[in-house]
């Protein structure tokens, strides 16, 4: 297993608890090199959106157990927030909740002559994702193809 995947579930167990404590959703963690920084990310929510001190108030929790389980041995910041409006589907849970739902898609290759479609998330499963694109046209894309798939949002 590599660093940064140790890293993000020993996080991600540390969030748990938390999370059931508050209500919350644990959305996603990722620990990522940004230019000369790195970053230690965790994205909470919870029905009717995350506020500033839902951030807040977890970062301080999750900053006082890493400094105590102390198994992250560089330097880091540590960020909490909302995952956004634009939040990628990335587990079970996110397609899920998203069956129904309008969702953007980005392909690493072309379908059909085309890289992005929007469409109703219809289903899922571990190997494609079927959108439809209209009434009566459903298109079903590879997951291995998939290279962000997200909720659509209209402004």
């Amino acid at each position: 297993m590599a660093r940064r995947e140790e890293y993000e579930q020993k996080t991600e167990a540390l969030l748990r608890p938390m999370m059931e404590e508050y209500g919350f959703e644990l959305v996603d963690v990722e620990y990522v090199k940004e230019g000369s920084n790195k970053y230690l990310r965790a994205y909470i929510d919870k029905p009717g959106g995350i506020t500033i001190d839902d951030c807040e108030k977890v970062s301080r929790r999750l900053s006082d157990r890493l400094d105590e389980e102390d198994f992250i041995g560089e330097a880091y910041i540590l960020e909490v927030s909302s995952p956004g409006l634009g939040r990628p589907l990335k587990k079970e849970k996110d397609f899920a909740r998203s069956v129904g739902s309008e969702v953007e898609v980005r392909c690493f290759r072309a379908v059909n002559h085309e890289k992005e479609f929007t469409g109703v998330l219809k289903a899922y499963d571990k190997e494609t994702v079927t959108l439809a694109l209209r009434e009566d046209e459903d298109l079903t894309l590879e997951r291995a193809n998939i290279a962000l798939i997200r909720l659509a949002f209209d402004f």
